[in-house]
């Protein structure tokens, strides 16, 4: 392969902050844990609660008052001995005990150690066709309501006009205009289109400016209105031509790259963007010089919003419950743990990765044939993307759809919606690695692990990302309480039929 990785020119990118083109918005960053003070504090506390209580008694002077406040006086204990542990957890640092596992990032570290063992192996490379084992058995296929909504809405006439504008990202966008079609439904209302400010991602110039409020519809709605639903993101909504053409192109070549593994390839939806490495205020291997110049970005980002008072910044914590992007470093391990081989083909829909050359460099040591849209397209042909995120991420949605095999890496509305569209294609199997982050790091810090107990994990975390991939959730009447964007099944199901998951009978679209 040889490829030398690019990255995206335009500022932000179309995943976690979803941006809009021509500019970028930021994600949220992981929510702070509350401040907590020294140990002195804690014990102010608890004697502010027994001093309450002493004055309640002696100002008032009747045990009717007393008992009264007596819950207070049985909230002590529970105040105190919580209280005590994060104090006397805040000092242990201090004293030099041990990290908790997990906490610090030393993949770097671990990938020196067994570079060796992964170089030389590829006995137990598993075949992309075999993947997948588990296998979604489909109730019996009902018919699809009536697309206009049959009898519900013939006698009388539109009650009103829905009057909707679209902003955000591209699956932003995707999930507003689902939604204000449903909105329509509810309320048999006509949904006027005055303008549409990204007719250069969605084909149908009349689907336009989809506001906020629609992003707030429930999803425990009648199911000719949920069908609504899964008519307008899986049959109506379509990019437009120049993003159609050009991800057609991408996907057929991407295929041809893949000749070793009869055209099948895994995609991977790295979340490692400068941006984004900076939000989840977590540690990587770039030493004193990385803090300094990601406490820049924040400032430069968000003015202030991490150094406010009520704010701690805790990589540690962040680690091990999960928050932290996963490296590339660590994205190659996983998958050469779980068995893939050096020959796999891979796609990475990415934005402009953190420090691309140093963080690259050991993804592409264990996938050498490693692809993005830069390295499969000419200049030319991806000038009229530059610059808009939402364009750029449509068109690795689409490769990353065809894909035997998607790997998402952080959450977001990208893997959410591609992970639904993959069920409703593949029969109801979204064929996505989800990795369990908070098991992965704690290995990932393990020195004394071997490459063999290494593998022995990552092949249970793909046996389970296989059997969670064909989870259907259940739904009574009106009691879903999962997306129905990223669980398609059982209210799609009716659309099915006329969809095949060969990539050569899914021409419609790329049209």
């Amino acid at each position: 392969m040889a490829m030398k990785p690019r990255s995206h020119s335009h500022n932000g990118n179309g995943y976690a902050s979803d941006a809009s083109d021509g500019g970028s918005s930021s994600p949220s960053p992981p929510p702070s844990p509350p401040r907590h003070s020294g140990l002195s504090h804690c014990r102010r506390r608890v004697r502010s609660k027994v001093q309450y209580a002493q004055s309640l008694k002696e100002g008032f002077g009747g045990s009717i008052l007393l008992r009264r406040n007596l819950r207070y006086l049985l909230l002590l204990p529970l105040l105190y001995v919580p209280g005590l542990l994060m104090c006397v957890g805040s000092f242990s640092a201090l004293l030099g005990r041990p990290t908790p596992p997990g906490s610090v990032y030393r993949s770097h570290e671990m990938f020196r150690r067994l570079w060796r063992d992964i170089e030389a192996d590829n006995s137990s490379a598993i075949e992309l066709s075999s993947v997948w084992k588990f296998k979604r058995k489909l109730k019996e296929q009902r018919p699809c309501p009536n697309s206009t909504s049959g009898q519900r809405f013939e006698s009388s006439g539109p009650s009103g006009y829905l009057i909707v504008e679209a902003n955000g990202g591209l699956n932003q966008q995707r999930s507003a205009i689902c939604n204000a079609v449903a909105v329509a439904g509810l309320l048999n209302a006509i949904l006027v289109i005055p303008q549409f400010d990204f007719h250069s991602v969605w084909r149908d110039p009349r689907v336009i400016r989809v506001a906020p409020f629609a992003n707030r519809l429930a999803m425990n709605v009648p199911r000719h209105i949920q069908y609504l639903r899964c008519l307008t993101n899986y049959e109506a909504l379509k990019f437009s031509s120049p993003i159609s053409i050009l991800a057609n192109k991408i996907v057929n070549r991407m295929v041809e790259k893949s000749s070793r593994t009869g055209g099948k390839y895994v995609s991977v939806h790295l979340r490692f963007e400068e941006d984004m490495v900076a939000f989840s205020c977590c540690v990587y291997d770039g030493g004193k010089a990385e803090n300094i110049e990601m406490d820049s970005v924040r400032e430069k980002g968000w003015r202030g919003k991490f150094k406010r008072k009520d704010r701690i910044i805790l990589p540690g914590l962040n680690r091990i419950t999960g928050k932290c992007p996963l490296s590339p470093l660590e994205v190659g391990m996983m998958l050469r743990g779980m068995g893939f081989c050096n020959g796999t083909s891979i796609y990475l829909a990415s934005g402009k990765i953190y420090q691309a050359e140093r963080h690259l460099a050991p993804l592409l040591k264990m996938f050498p044939h490693l692809h993005t849209k830069e390295s499969l397209v000419t200049p030319d042909e991806l000038a009229p993307f530059k610059g808009y995120s939402s364009r750029l991420a449509a068109l690795d949605y689409m490769v990353c759809l065809f894909s035997e095999v998607f790997v998402t890496t952080q959450g977001g509305n990208f893997p959410h919606f591609l992970m639904g569209h993959r069920r409703f294609l593949y029969y109801g199997h979204a064929k996505t690695i989800m990795p369990d982050k908070r098991k992965l790091v704690v290995l990932l810090q393990d020195m004394g692990l071997s490459w063999k107990a290494f593998k022995y994990q990552m092949k249970e975390m793909l046996d389970e990302s296989d059997r969670k991939g064909i989870l259907v959730p259940r739904v009574r009447k009106f009691n879903r309480k999962t997306s129905v964007y990223t669980y398609p099944l059982p209210e799609c199901r009716c659309l099915q039929k006329s969809h095949n998951t060969e990539r050569n009978s899914n021409s419609s679209f790329f049209n």
